[in-house]
């Protein structure tokens, strides 16, 4: 059993011109909810931990897991509003984002909200849940507790339009790296903590620190992995590319099965595996994320398709 924790939330589209305004889409989103439906996805059992409103968004986003699979007793219901993401796309298909979450159900979660760990081989944990309170220090708090015995993923996805202080995203991350064993960032995210000459010396030196593995994802660039014995850089697969949305946590849900598939949930595991082992997936997840940026939103593919890519 996977846990994935953090934020639910809708990613809205523009659709163009109406009658008498501007259309809209709404698609679920929030890249922990993208990974927890990847997960399902992909055959794992796994629980969402967070919280959710109760007006009629926060029942499409608990339906929406529901629907994958999803283990939903964990859930909190909250009387406050669901956060929106603006999604504007520019003219390649990458996404920007502008946030609409002040007060939101996904930044109230206390540590009385939280399940027992038990059942649980791996958690999940990422985003902007990590730098907003009070559900910052709650899920760090459970990751905290969590690393001694169970494998902890983190993914640090930096959203500046949800907090503009990088000193938060910095202090998250220095509380993580203790706890992470298999830390994921994109090269956003690295220019934004490390400055725009982000080299290897730089990804590696997190490994010091706690991880076991550091994996970036480069865009059109592919994927790059650092453990303490390999350095692996993967090409992007080809893909005909309608947007962006949900490629990392694509990445992210396809790894961690695969981890699973191999029995290699425990950082002693991921030490174990072989380049061979990453080469395989890292160019598994690498498929899975062009199927993903061939579809409008975080729409993620599931284990029949990668079977076929």
């Amino acid at each position: 059993m996977f846990w994935v924790c953090g934020e639910a939330l809708m990613d809205v589209f523009d659709a163009g011109p109406s009658a008498t305004g501007q259309a809209l889409d709404a698609r679920i989103g929030g890249s922990p909810m993208n990974v927890a439906m990847g997960l399902a996805r992909l055959a794992h059992p796994v629980s969402f931990i967070g919280a959710l409103g109760k007006g009629f968004l926060g029942e499409r986003l608990l339906q929406a897991l529901r629907d994958e699979g999803v283990d939903t007793r964990a859930v909190v219901r909250l009387d406050a509003p669901t956060t929106l993401g603006l999604v504007g796309l520019d003219a390649q298909g990458v996404a920007d984002y502008a946030f609409y979450g002040t007060g939101g159900a996904d930044r109230l979660l206390q540590p009385q909200h939280l399940p027992p760990l038990h059942a649980v081989q791996a958690l999940h944990f990422g985003s902007y849940a990590m730098v907003v309170e009070p559900t910052g220090s709650t899920l760090r708090g459970l990751a905290a507790q969590a690393s001694a015995t169970h494998l902890v993923a983190y993914d640090i996805n930096v959203r500046l339009n949800v907090e503009p202080d990088l000193a938060r995203w910095h202090a998250a991350l220095q509380a993580m790296l203790p706890h992470t064993h298999l830390l994921k960032l994109s090269r956003e995210d690295a220019e934004h903590l490390l400055g725009p000459d982000v080299d290897d010396e730089a990804l590696r030196a997190w490994l010091t620190q706690g991880p076991a593995a550091v994996l970036m994802t480069d865009g059109a660039h592919g994927l790059v992995l650092h453990t303490a014995q390999h350095r692996l850089r993967l090409p992007a697969a080809a893909t005909t590319l309608v947007d962006t949305v949900g490629a990392g946590d694509t990445v992210q849900a396809t790894v961690l099965s695969g981890l699973a598939d191999r029995g290699a949930l425990s950082r002693d595991a991921l030490e174990r595996l072989s380049l061979a082992d990453w080469t395989a997936l890292l160019r598994r997840a690498a498929e899975a994320a062009a199927i993903t940026c061939s579809r409008r939103g975080a729409d993620l593919p599931r284990r029949a398709e990668l079977g076929s890519a």
